[in-house]
């Protein structure tokens, strides 16, 4: 992959990697208010919360006067659950996907055959902002059916030219054996279960490095520059970022470029993004920390309006993409926050202590536990297989000190035998709540 790490050349960026910052906003503007009326014209809840909140969709004159208009929630989409919230006739939608709904109602999205199409090429945009191009080939171990992520990524690698390798999740030691025998030089997949991947490359003793993947695009869960230099000193690859969420369209909202690796480009010509304050809903200046809220500009079957994704970043100036503003990569969510003894703790906080600290694999799990009137919080850690007892002690007070500096609170730290924790065969569940209700 000669010109990988390169920029795209520009015949290879498409009419909306073209635009100026100026010709943008205007698109965004005319996109924003026709997305307004159709919300608003064919969305029975939108209709009643654009009315309880006073606004129409011709009070939007500017995109600084979408702040007038009321969020989405995930309880929004949750409460209209099946198809309350789709725009247009069934008859004209030709897809639906759907969340887990582990945490009650899931949230089912559709999608017309338009929105297929764009959803199709904002992801080949992603693969080639990766490095991709046409001829590659891209192995899939993102999972298929309801979840948007491996239908989401095989289309739009087909849409960029690529061939596929549809193998979804599971059946780990088949996977790598495929991707011997095949030869993908791009895998799309969650960073967690790339983890799981090396660990079975290396227990059949091939060494990740002298495989053929040259790209990883990485998405669906948070994780942090230390887990990417795991990645990358392990395999010899450019481990890089895909951001998506579902209700907005699935993976490909934003991209990070390989060139560039520091964070990802919003493809803005299709979503509107905002930054709020997570507890007082005030828009946050551009560099600032907070949630992260999406409107959709030209989705039929489910536009989307200013949909909290309960995701934390921040946006900044676009570099390889000038005319996209960045987000910085998640560094959490506001519902996977934990609150220990008054201080907020985040698992990507953990992370990045564990992957720092020799003598421990990069696979770890948060117990909560109560002790009395307390709640408590042990890091259990798995070792290397290498490490004697005296590494794995001195790891272990390496961790809990680190947190203690790090994140302002006193944890126990276990470190257990390897290939003793569950491992992810999708998206990860780092923290496992063991207190009773």
């Amino acid at each position: 992959m000669s010109n990988l790490g390169e920029p795209l050349p520009h015949d290879l960026l498409d009419d909306g990697e073209r635009m100026s910052r100026e010709q943008l906003r205007e698109l965004q503007l005319d996109r924003l208010r026709a997305t307004l009326r159709h919300a608003y014209d064919n969305v029975e809840l939108y209709r009643r919360k654009f009315d309880a909140a006073g606004v129409t969709p011709q009070d939007c004159r500017t995109l600084e006067d979408l702040a007038r208009f009321p969020f989405t929630t995930k309880a929004d989409l949750r409460d209209t659950y099946p198809f309350g919230m789709f725009a247009v006739p069934m008859s004209e939608v030709r897809r639906v996907h759907a969340s887990s709904g582990t945490t009650g109602r899931p949230t089912v999205v559709g999608y017309t055959e338009n929105d297929l199409s764009m959803w199709s090429d904002m992801v080949a945009r992603s693969i080639r902002a990766a490095g991709g191009r046409p001829g590659h080939k891209v192995h899939i171990s993102y999972g298929y059916g309801l979840f948007t992520g491996g239908l989401g990524a095989h289309y739009g690698a087909e849409r960029a030219g690529c061939t596929v390798i549809p193998a979804s999740g599971g059946m780990t030691a088949r996977q790598v054996q495929i991707i011997q025998d095949f030869r993908p030089e791009i895998i799309m997949v969650t960073p967690s279960y790339m983890l799981t991947l090396l660990d079975e490359f290396e227990k059949q003793g091939v060494d990740p490095r002298d495989t053929s993947l040259r790209v990883g695009i990485f998405g669906a869960e948070p994780w942090t520059e230390e887990m990417r230099r795991e990645i990358e000193e392990r395999t010899a690859i450019h481990a890089v970022d895909i951001y998506g969420l579902s209700e907005v369209i699935g993976p490909g909202v934003a991209q990070e470029c390989v060139e560039t690796k520091d964070g990802l480009h919003i493809w803005e010509d299709h979503f509107f993004p905002e930054v709020v304050d997570p507890v007082t809903d005030e828009i946050m200046a551009e560099g600032e920390e907070g949630e992260i809220v999406f409107t959709s500009l030209t989705k039929e079957a489910l536009p989307i309006i200013r949909y909290r994704t309960r995701d934390l970043t921040r946006l900044l100036p676009g570099t390889a993409r000038p005319a996209f503003r960045r987000m910085q990569k998640v560094t959490g969510r506001c519902d996977d926050m934990i609150i220990l003894r008054g201080v907020n703790v985040f698992p990507t906080q953990i992370e990045e202590i564990v992957l720092r600290t020799p003598a421990v694999a990069p696979h770890f799990q948060i117990q909560l536990t109560r002790r009395g009137r307390m709640d408590h919080l042990t890091v259990r850690v798995e070792s290397r297989p290498d490490a004697n007892p005296e590494q794995r002690e001195a790891a272990a007070r390496a961790i809990a000190q680190g947190v203690k500096d790090g994140v302002g609170v006193s944890v126990d730290v276990e470190i257990v035998e390897p290939e003793t924790l569950e491992r992810s065969l999708g998206k990860l569940k780092r923290v496992k709540d063991l207190r009773e209700p």
